[in-house]
């Protein structure tokens, strides 16, 4: 993983969302077949291609205090995406006749990558549903007259994912660095002000329950006038908090059983995600949004060969997908 680049504008202290947790042990999540006591680890296999990702690159105007692929202004460890290679694995997916539902972008922050309209408006033209994740700030609101002749053109088909980390401006700036409080919201105020597809995505803070913070989300939006259905899980997502070097319980075959949970819940058996990494010549198909970096996890050059098993074999494979039951698509 890229080496953590701070700016000016990143958080002075640790995370309010790092995870209260034991080291993770030398021996676990070393075998993709087997887990540290021997059981056969869990594999996922893509059971439908509903969620294709794109990653826009790293570049991001904020430096977060735990950001899980080091988003930062100076880190380029993926490089910006461009509109040809987009259109590339759009072609692929109209020759394969795979019924990809939903193109989604994610970076750093999407709206710094100066191709960002092209890159929303190609999947649109042909008829998919398109997910940009953003902090709403400056980036994003450069882009305001293109955004609105988009919604004019394609309406609902775009939806603005917008990071607002915690429902107070304590813990949201104590995460994304001082100022980034009322910018973000101006954005969502503005974005829900012109009719835009919008929803939210927040982490999960030790000792707040779901139930609570959800309410807490729905007063802040009711009061700044920002529409979203917070009680809707696609539209207020809620994200397990992420530190791959806290121990977490591995995944075993067995585990699909104790849980009650099936292989095709889990994020890599209904997407996968493009990234570009610095160096490389073109892009590269990797398992999920959460791990670009991880040879491991790097599924071939197209989409055709990366239709296979995702062994388990990462710490946020647990926290986040299996035990977390969280996934990054609606």
């Amino acid at each position: 993983m890229a080496t953590r680049l701070l700016s000016r504008n990143a958080p002075d202290g640790p995370s309010p969302f790092a995870v209260a947790a034991e080291a993770l042990p030398a021996g676990k999540f070393t075998d993709p077949l087997r887990t540290a006591d021997g059981s056969a680890r869990a594999t996922v296999s893509l059971r439908q291609l509903d969620t294709l990702w794109f990653a826009t690159g790293t570049l991001c105007n904020l430096a977060c205090a735990n950001c899980y692929i080091e988003s930062s202004p100076t880190n380029d460890a993926l490089i910006y995406m461009s509109a040809a290679h987009v259109t590339r694995f759009l072609d692929e997916i109209a020759a394969s006749g795979r019924s990809v539902r939903e193109i989604a972008y994610t970076g750093g922050e999407p709206f710094m990558n100066p191709e960002i309209i092209a890159l929303i408006e190609e999947p649109l033209r042909r008829g998919f549903e398109v997910l940009v994740l953003s902090n709403a700030m400056k980036p994003m609101r450069r882009q305001e007259a293109e955004l609105l002749r988009l919604r004019e053109t394609y309406g609902d088909k775009m939806t603005v994912r917008v990071s607002i980390d915690h429902h107070t401006r304590g813990v949201h700036e104590a995460e994304r660095g001082p100022r980034s409080w009322e910018p973000m919201l101006d954005g969502m105020r503005w974005l829900s002000a012109n009719g835009f597809s919008l929803a939210a995505a927040g982490r999960s803070l030790a000792g707040e329950t779901e139930t609570q913070a959800r309410n807490a989300y729905r007063l802040l939006f009711e009061s700044e006038g920002i529409s979203v259905d917070t009680a809707d899980r696609a539209r207020l997502v809620l994200f397990p908090e992420m530190d791959a070097s806290a121990d977490i319980a591995e995944i075993s075959t067995d585990c699909w059983g104790i849980l009650g949970k099936s292989p095709d819940d889990v994020m890599c058996a209904s997407s996968r995600m493009i990234v570009h990494r610095k160096g490389e010549e073109a892009p590269r198909v990797v398992a999920c949004t959460l791990l670009p970096y991880d040879p491991e996890f790097d599924l071939g050059s197209t989409i055709d060969e990366a239709d296979r098993e995702v062994p388990l074999n990462h710490p946020h494979c647990a926290r986040f997908c299996v035990l977390g039951g969280a996934s990054c698509s609606a």
